[in-house]
């Protein structure tokens, strides 16, 4: 502010010659200029200018550095009236009433008293503050960097803590270990005997893992180095999360421990990637999801939660048909280009049904079953032809794409989890049993079918037309129809099991018929062949679980001993061909007679094949 606009405040304060001297006096020392009742010497101009200045710095100095509170404010700018009444004491005695005639309360006085302290401390803080500053100036470099990483590591301590004392936001939930979670030593030599070595095989796999791609989705056994697919985004640990079952189902106590621990401290969804949210949903969603349920550790449920909440953009359809592909930081979707005019598939938006109802119960959050329920919605609305389901379906238009019907691959798991959903809600979801029973009905008249060698098989159905070609994805539906035959309709029980036996036997030829004694991609029935890969692009393994899964559901079901000889031979058949020095690995062609790895340890391996 200019010297001169503070003159007149002076000058009418003072009266005339207060400062200047005597009105029309002389010049002393020199002959200066008279001053009047409005002028000054330079050297009384300079005083007011650092007075004033003071006074303003002291003003803004109490608005900027005084601790950011109403009630210190309050107390120093508008005394007491603007004072919050002071809180009770520990004793829980009444707070002392305002004074009448509006004069301050002993309150107002302690406040000031406060505000002074306040400033106190404020003072205090300053100075340790330069002090520290000071001492950590005179470190060296290397004890700074010291510092730093000891304080964020008691940062991510206390953080965990807090964890540990309870999930925010999420409900309390009374942990029952499933029955069976973990099992008795079989009386049989010979069933001990095998079940060791596919622990054996089991901790193989894990520990080249680990060697060599721990922290990474997957393993390249032959290179000894990680793999990450683009399914997973930046996302990382699929083989982790996904193992985290089998190794507490097999009592690997130690892995487990280590899983359960980079889980909770590296397992990050914080990234800016596209993922399928079907390949997310089932190996990391699903596998949080059974870790939590066997261990009941609480790290499992949050994490599952969380990433789920990050899937539910995928949802922002106009139909609520979600996208295949979604990127997590922005939510932005979409489908794979390939897929019948922008389309999404049904074995994909159909394989979310399990995991996001347990989200809900997990959470308290109703979102997660809405979401999946309004598929069921959509595609009960819709005509379906012949009965049957089409692999595609547009979410903006809500009408189907292109009319490919598979039990394999495309649409495979959406039957599998209509018959899961019902078997999870103790059989009250009447809903699911139907559509699971009407499509089955539908399969059956449409598309199953004998060869002329007596093989019953699952064609796919193409407008109307039959391809009579099986994929190995299919081969799960063996045991799907034995699982459900409890329930089906009609005194149908017996006949869905002698089903399940016969696709079950077809998948056997399947792999008996080649080289390896490994079953192929896909396989045909035409052309003079049966159970046998015409086509190239058909002839690799990659460590596939549908057919041992379905022998698996055999057994259980029937006990007929020659479902656990036929998965026995399939262990064979991979510790020959598919075991390499860093883990497990696909094969090319298994009509070979030699081995061409595909360089691959799946994830699946560990949670499914192995496990089974």
């Amino acid at each position: 502010m200019p010297a001169a606009s503070l003159l007149p405040l002076f000058g009418s304060a003072a009266g005339p010659g207060a400062l200047g001297g005597p009105a029309g006096g002389g010049a002393a020392g020199g002959g200066r200029k008279a001053a009047g009742p409005g002028a000054f010497r330079l050297t009384e101009k300079f005083v007011l200018l650092l007075v004033f200045s003071a006074f303003i710095t002291l003003c803004f100095g109490a608005i900027f550095f005084l601790p950011d509170s109403s009630k210190l404010l309050s107390g120093v700018f508008f005394h007491s009236a603007a004072l919050q009444p002071p809180p009770p004491p520990p004793g829980g005695q009444p707070r002392a009433p305002p004074q009448p005639g509006g004069g301050p309360a002993p309150a107002a006085a302690a406040a000031a008293a406060g505000g002074a302290g306040s400033l106190e401390r404020i003072r205090a803080d300053h100075e340790r503050a330069l002090r520290e500053a000071k001492e950590t100036l005179q470190k060296l470099p290397e004890e700074i960097r010291r510092d730093i990483r000891q304080d964020k590591e008691k940062l991510l301590q206390d953080a965990r803590g807090r964890k540990e004392a309870g999930a925010p936001g999420l409900p309390q939930r009374l942990f029952r270990q499933p029955v069976g979670a973990v099992g008795q030593e079989p009386a049989d030599p010979a069933v001990r005997q095998r079940r060791a070595k596919i622990k054996e095989m089991m901790k193989h796999a894990w520990d080249n893992y680990k060697r060599y791609a721990w922290g990474l989705n997957e393993l390249k056994p032959i290179s000894k180095q990680g793999h990450s697919s683009n399914l997973f985004g930046n996302i990382q640990g699929a083989t982790i999360v996904d193992a985290l079952d089998t190794l507490y189902i097999m009592e690997m106590k130690e892995e487990f421990k280590e899983a359960k621990e980079w889980v909770e401290k590296n397992l990050d969804f914080n990234v800016n990637a596209e993922i399928s949210v079907f390949e997310v949903n089932i190996r990391f969603v699903g596998g949080l999801l059974s870790a939590y349920y066997l261990s009941g550790e609480e790290v499992f449920r949050k994490k599952a939660v969380e990433l789920g909440e990050k899937l539910l953009p995928a949802f922002n359809t106009p139909t609520g048909i979600p996208w295949a592909l979604l990127n997590i930081k922005s939510g932005i979707g979409r489908n794979w280009p390939w897929a019948s005019g922008g389309s999404s598939i049904l074995a994909e938006f159909g394989t979310l049904h399990l995991e996001f109802v347990h989200l809900s119960h997990l959470s308290g959050n109703p979102v997660f079953a809405e979401k999946v329920m309004n598929i069921r919605k959509v595609l009960n609305r819709l005509d379906k032809p012949e009965g049957l389901y089409p692999n595609y379906l547009n979410p903006s238009s809500g009408q189907w794409g292109q009319h490919h019907v598979s039990i394999g691959g495309l649409g495979d798991s959406f039957y599998e989890y209509l018959l899961k959903a019902w078997l999870m809600s103790d059989k009250t979801d009447e809903e699911g049993k139907k559509m699971y029973y009407d499509a089955v009905q539908a399969i059956e008249t449409h598309l199953i079918r004998k060869s002329s060698g007596g093989l019953t098989y699952i064609a796919e159905w193409k407008g109307g037309l039959l391809e009579h070609k099986m994929g190995h994805l299919t081969c799960f539906a063996g045991g799907m129809f034995a699982l459900g035959a409890d329930g089906a309709p009609n005194d149908k029980t017996g006949h869905h099991i002698e089903l399940g036996a016969e696709i079950a036997r077809t998948c056997h030829e399947s792999y008996d018929r080649t080289s390896m004694k490994l079953g192929p991609e896909a396989f045909r029935f035409d052309g003079g062949v049966e159970a046998i890969a015409t086509r190239q692009n058909e002839k690799y393994y990659i460590l596939r679980p549908e057919v041992i899964e379905t022998y698996m559901y055999m057994w259980r079901l029937t006990h007929d001993p020659k479902y656990r000889q036929w998965g026995w031979e399939a262990v064979e058949a991979l510790e020959k061909h598919c075991r390499v020095d860093g883990g497990y690995s696909g094969i090319r062609d298994v009509y070979n007679n030699h081995e061409s790895h595909d360089d691959v340890q799946q994830s699946f391996f560990l949670s499914e094949t192995l496990k089974i």
